[in-house]
Formats: structure tokens, sequence, C-alpha cells
């Protein structure tokens, strides 16, 4: 059976009776349709799919004929569904919205000649680093995995570890900073005991001393425990490449110069907009928090990839002082920033003025996009969350756009009725 909707052709197959093969995948457009509702509204894969069971226009733009009063899919399946799609798979969700908005005329093709460009700090899902903190977490994560293994600990110091964890709180809180470093003290010291006697079981298992054979991914398990933990133990205030996070090593201590925010703990995230509407034309993570210089090239052949079935490629980028002496790597794109103002034309500083328009974009895809905080694991789910974010951003675009051409066409009707 031939069908044709918004997304394109789709083929069935009808009246070929049970499949063998257990349960059918779902359709490819509803799983696609709830990417692009649960980063255009906010919502978490449980509130999602409560809502899309009550909202009869967001079954519709997901493809059924009818309304169901039903769940779409269980909520984990939209996370699988992610992993599956990849980088490249959330990129072609990118560039959909791009390519239907010159569809329906709300943006010409001439404008995806200039873009704005500009990094912000998209946050991990953890909590602030603190070395008591950290410390107890590793004692604790040693502990269980040793356990797992088999091996059989002479302390596992949990009963000191929390005691320790609390009275750290409290000098912190208090100000007495000499008690605060006695505690911390005293915590590297049991985290260091209690490593050394699970090396030593693992020691006895390798030789076959030990009287049990634990699997392969449990001892796989202790040995990453351990690795990160004394990288926990042994770091230090100046330290460079810290471990902020024993869940998620990626995270970068990024400094963005606000008063309110000194620091914040996630990756890097490139953005970039068109110069006059401000429709989003790419979105890129960078871990090791690189200079903001460095991206751009990278931006650049992203928003080329997006923008390869329109036929245009950006010619200008409109950035920061942060991008400043990298003319040479992203020829021949012309690159305009505050720091060439003597050279520009009137024309050109006029370019310029809208270079914030950038800004309140960053603004709306932390605070109505969900990018403010990312829950998914590794730097494989951060280059996925920046993209996706940014496709919400442009669905939340897109229907204000249909807004103003409906509101458009009904005030030439009212005009010519008038007449």
């Amino acid at each position: 059976v031939q069908d044709a909707d918004l997304f394109g052709p789709t083929a069935q197959l009808a009246g070929a009776g049970l499949s063998n093969a257990g349960r059918p995948r779902l359709p490819i457009r509803l799983m696609v349709a709830l990417l692009y509702l649960k980063h255009a509204f906010n919502l978490s894969d449980e509130e999602l799919c409560d809502r899309w069971s009550e909202n009869v226009v967001w079954q519709f733009f997901s493809g059924m004929a009818y309304y169901e009063p039903r769940l779409p899919c269980d909520a984990t399946q939209i996370g699988r569904f992610r992993r599956v799609l990849g980088e490249a798979g959330v990129e072609q969700l990118l560039k959909s919205t791009i390519e239907a908005s010159v569809a329906m005329g709300a943006v010409k093709k001439s404008e995806f000649e200039m873009i704005i460009v500009d990094t912000t700090v998209q946050e991990k899902a953890i909590a602030h680093p603190t070395d008591s903190r950290l410390l107890e977490i590793a004692r604790h994560k040693v502990a269980s995995a040793a356990k797992r293994c088999g091996i059989a600990l002479k302390q596992t110091h949990a009963k000191e570890g929390k005691e320790l964890r609390r009275k750290a709180g409290g000098y912190a809180h208090a100000k007495q900073f000499k008690r605060l470093r006695r505690t911390v003290k005293r915590q590297r010291t049991i985290l260091g005991a209690l490593m050394r006697d699970a090396q030593r079981g693992l020691e006895s298992i390798s030789q076959g001393v030990a009287g049990h054979e634990p699997t392969a991914l449990a001892v796989a398990e202790l040995m990453k425990w351990l690795q990160r933990a004394e990288q926990i133990r042994t770091q230090q205030r100046h330290s460079k490449h810290k471990l902020y996070a024993l869940h998620a090593p990626e995270v970068d201590c990024i400094s963005k110069g606000k008063a309110r925010k000194p620091y914040e703990f996630g990756v890097k995230v490139s953005l970039a907009v068109t110069h006059k509407h401000g429709l989003m034309v790419g979105a890129r993570a960078f871990p090791g928090n690189p200079y903001d210089g460095h991206t751009l090239a990278e931006q650049l052949e992203q928003t080329n990839t997006l923008l390869q079935d329109i036929g245009v490629r950006p010619t200008t980028a409109v950035v920061d002082l942060g991008f400043r002496g990298v003319d040479e790597e992203i020829a021949p794109v012309k690159c305009i920033h505050r720091g060439k103002i003597k050279s520009l034309d009137k024309r050109q500083r006029g370019w310029l003025k809208r270079r914030q328009a950038i800004e309140p974009a960053i603004g709306h895809t932390k605070s109505d996009n969900r990018m403010d905080r990312c829950w998914l694991s590794g730097s494989t789910g951060d280059a996925l969350h920046a993209v996706l974010c940014a496709a919400g951003f442009n669905i939340r675009w897109l229907l204000r756009a249909i807004a103003a051409k409906g509101l458009a066409a009904l005030l030439l009707v009212l005009s010519q009725l008038a007449l």
C-alpha cells in the first residue's frame, strides 16, 4: 500500500498475515514526531507520552488518522530510538526543519548566506562538585564494585565515610576551613586504603589464588572505578584535566565571565542562526573546552552540510571578539567582528549591530528547549542533545511563522471585504 504525507512517501504491507519475527517496529514518523515535540515543548519522556495521548493535534502531527486515547509507546523507547539515530540522524531532523521553513516561504534562500555564530555552555546533570562529596562517592563506588567481584574487604569505611561527609558540609558552611581540610585529608586516607585493599583482591584473582572467578564485566567495572577514584584522590586545586563527576568524566569546568554563575560544568556548544530571522542553522558540541575561534570552521562545516540541498552556502559570519584570528582558517567565508570596526564599511557595521540577536535565541533554547541541562550520558549524548534542542527551537519558530502567515492572510481578506 503506497501512501504520501508531510514526511514523504511511505510503503506498508497489507494482508500479509502474522509475522514470526516478533513485534513490529513503531512507525518512524511517530518516533521522529515525538522527538520534535519533546524538545519543542520542554517535556520529559513520561510527560510527553501522557500529553500525546490527550492531544489530537499532536497525534495528527505524528501521522495518526484517528484519535487514539492511548500512550504512543513506552517512555524508554524514545531514548533507544535516539541512540539508533545517532548524531547524523538528529542532524537530519534539524535539516528537515530548515527545509520546511524554505518550502513554506518563511525564509528566503538568500538569507542563509549570512549567519551569526556564538558559543554557550550546555550544563551536565551533575551535582556541584566538591572534594568531600567526590571522595565519598568514589569510596562507595569502589566498595560496591569490589563486593560484586566477590572481594572480601577488610573495611569499607561506610560509617566513617558518611560521618566525614556530614562534618565536611558543616565545616564548609561555618567557614571553618582548617577543620574542613583535616576532614578531607582523612577522606583521602580511607579512600587510598580501600583502593589498595581492592587492588590486592584483584591481584589474587588474576593469580588464581582466590577461591572464586568473577565475571569479566565485574572486573572491568572495578578497574574503571579504581582508575577514576585514583584521579579524584590525587587531584588538587590547580590540577589540569580534573574529574568533576565520576559518572560523567567528559564534563569540563567552563568560565564564561558571568557574575551570577562564574563556573559552569558541562560542554561547550556552538550555535548558528540566520542573520535576519534567527532560524537555527547549526548546533554542535565541542568537548574539551576549546577556544571559540577554533570551533568556527567545524560549525561552518555542519551548516554547509545542513544547507546543501537548499543550494546555498554561508558567505559571512558575524561573531564576537572571541572568534578573532581565524580568517585564514574559514576562508572564503568572511568573518565580521568588532575588532575590525575601522576596516568595515557602513553596511557591514549595520550587520554587526545585529550580532546580539543570537543571545535571546540561546536563552530560549535553554529555557524552552531543554538545553539548560543535559541528562544524556557521555559525549555522544551531549552531541545528540545539542542538535535536538536546536530542532525543537526551529519547531517553535515554524509555529510562530505559520501563525504570522495566517494572520497576514486574514488581514488581507478583511481589507478586501472592507473595500
